[in-house]
């Protein structure tokens, strides 16, 4: 009876292992996609920084450069958002 009452305790403990380290092999994988995740996050961050650096500053030399143009620009841009604010 001892006997196959450690038995049963061996494989108990050997399964409880095997979950363990599943478990752990598990938390690794996921911290690893977060980290890159992360990482794809702040690439796209700085990617998003810089576009709207270049935008900004074509905005700019546009407004210096065509003053009315910008104008006429920015009054299309309002009524487009106006008529869809309306519908």
């Amino acid at each position: 009876m001892a006997e196959a009452m450690n038995k049963t305790t061996d494989q108990f403990g050997k399964t409880i292992d095997k979950a363990a380290d599943r478990a752990q092999s598990v938390a690794q994988q996921v911290e690893g996609f977060a980290g890159r995740a992360a990482e794809q996050g702040r690439e796209a961050g700085e990617r998003v920084q810089e576009v709207a650096g270049n935008i900004k500053g074509a905005v700019d030399k546009s407004v210096k450069d065509q003053p009315m143009a910008m104008l006429a620009a920015a009054a299309a841009v309002g009524f487009v958002l106006g008529a869809l604010w309306k519908s």
